[in-house]
């Protein structure tokens, strides 16, 4: 039987109608099964191409210091109510069956409140289906996924979609139909079309939430958070304005609850970096260990912008691009923007999935101006590669792997590979390796710390 399943997704591709029915008929399965959860729920849905793990985390912060009980589904975690873990299924939204269970889960806690992470695969493949939402919210839009989808305008519309479907659920009794909308980003116009109760703006640059007075630095972002006829200052431990933009959103969220301006301030200053985002690996080191998520091009532009300001020595990067054949067009471009900030670059493995990895690594390499050799190296074993840019690196250095963030696996031919970029750092950093040293009168053998 598995042969026979393991044959027909072969042979039936992923956005063929036949597949697409298919994930229908089990997301509709799943929500009879389960009593359509959603409809007693107030559920937010969070889509974008960047910063949706991010925010998804804010608005739940927001909405349990307001002291309700939350249910949450994001690519790196999961709550329900007191209780939070990690999500090591590989999927930033659940399987229908996994989803519509969470949510009776959510229900039988106590939980008021649903916030999920929407990718565009579950838009199209319905594992959304029988979930009634109530507000949604876009960070903003990018190219991604455009092999899956077929063209970038087949992703804008897909994540349109998840606009679309709010105003045509059902109304639950006293809750409004929410948009929310990012005014900075450069598809703002498409998401306004849609039709709502009530419509929310957001942005640093205007918008009904917007910032002002902002201050960056290496350990967070200080703000002035307004809104109409009121403002409060921010102190957001999540350094770069693209995680002020995640908190604005997470703050019209909140202001389309009725959630007080003082307690989404203390929310805001509360909320730490989420695991994987951003994050300090802390040993000891002399110099700064970072580990993010970002696999997009404007992340990456995002990520070694801001600690090429904040490095005040050599800033490393160590990352790769993600197989299965998606967007290989954007390989290169990525390695087009680390080149312009990084001094040192070591190109590695990402999820190569079922491709090549070393196929993988030499696309990324084309967006390369350097030679390979000049502070430029490719070398497939990610472990490998952190340990060079950790033995390289020196006091006021700072260290960048990206792509990764707090994933626990490598998709690497077929198998799922325990990892996790955080635990393989931090171990490189404790175990002690021997090195050679050569002059002209003697050589030796040492055994030296990463961290020291």
């Amino acid at each position: 039987m598995r042969r026979i399943i393991k044959f027909l997704r072969n042979a039936i591709p992923d956005t063929h109608p036949i597949r697409l029915l298919y994930h229908k008929i089990l997301a509709f399965l799943a929500a009879v099964r389960y009593w359509y959860p959603a409809d007693k729920l107030i559920v937010v849905g969070v889509t974008g191409t960047n910063g949706k793990t991010t925010t998804v985390n804010l608005i739940t912060n927001v909405l349990n210091e307001a002291g309700y009980k939350v249910g949450m589904t994001s690519t790196i975690n999961f709550q329900i109510a007191s209780k939070r873990w990690v999500n090591d299924t590989k999927q930033t939204t659940l399987g229908p069956f996994f989803l519509q269970k969470m949510l009776r889960r959510m229900i039988k806690a106590g939980c008021r409140y649903a916030v999920l992470e929407v990718s565009s695969h579950s838009i199209t493949q319905s594992r959304i289906y029988g979930v009634n939402i109530d507000i949604a919210v876009i960070t903003n839009v990018s190219p991604e996924h455009v092999e899956y989808h077929g063209s970038f305008n087949n992703y804008l519309n897909t994540k349109g979609r998840l606009f679309q479907k709010v105003s045509k659920d059902t109304r639950k009794f006293g809750v409004p139909k929410v948009l929310i909308t990012n005014v900075d980003d450069k598809y703002y116009s498409f998401f306004d079309q849609f039709v709502a109760d009530r419509k929310l703006t957001y942005g640093v640059k205007g918008g009904t939430v917007h910032c002002a007075e902002m201050d960056q630095k290496p350990e967070g972002t200080h703000f002035i958070l307004r809104v109409p006829n009121n403002s409060i200052p921010v102190d957001l431990r999540l350094p770069g304005e693209f995680n002020v933009a995640n908190a604005l959103a997470a703050a019209a969220v909140g202001i389309s609850l009725q959630v007080p301006l003082d307690v989404i301030k203390k929310a805001l200053d509360k909320s730490a970096t989420v695991s994987g985002r951003f994050e300090h690996v802390d040993s000891g080191q002399k110099y700064s260990i970072i580990v993010d998520y970002a696999h997009t091009p404007p992340a990456l532009e995002s990520l070694f912008s801001l600690y090429r300001k904040l490095t005040k020595g050599k800033l490393y990067a160590v990352f790769g691009a993600t197989g299965g054949g998606r967007d290989k067009s954007k390989r290169p471009e990525m390695g087009k923007i680390v080149d312009q900030y990084a001094d040192y670059i070591i190109v590695t493995d990402d999820d190569p999935y079922d491709e090549n990895e070393w196929d993988i690594i030499d696309q990324v390499s084309k967006g390369i101006s350097r030679e390979e050799g000049n502070n430029f190296w490719k070398i497939a074993d990610r472990r490998e590669a952190i340990r060079l840019a950790l033995t390289l690196a020196k006091e006021g250095d700072c260290v960048v792997v990206a792509g990764k963030g707090c994933e626990e696996v490598i998709m690497l031919r077929g198998k799922r590979i325990p990892w996790n970029d955080k635990n393989v750092i931090k171990d490189l950093l404790e175990r002690p390796i021997e090195v050679e040293i050569h002059n002209d009168h003697f050589e030796k053998r040492e055994n030296v710390c990463l961290k020291s």
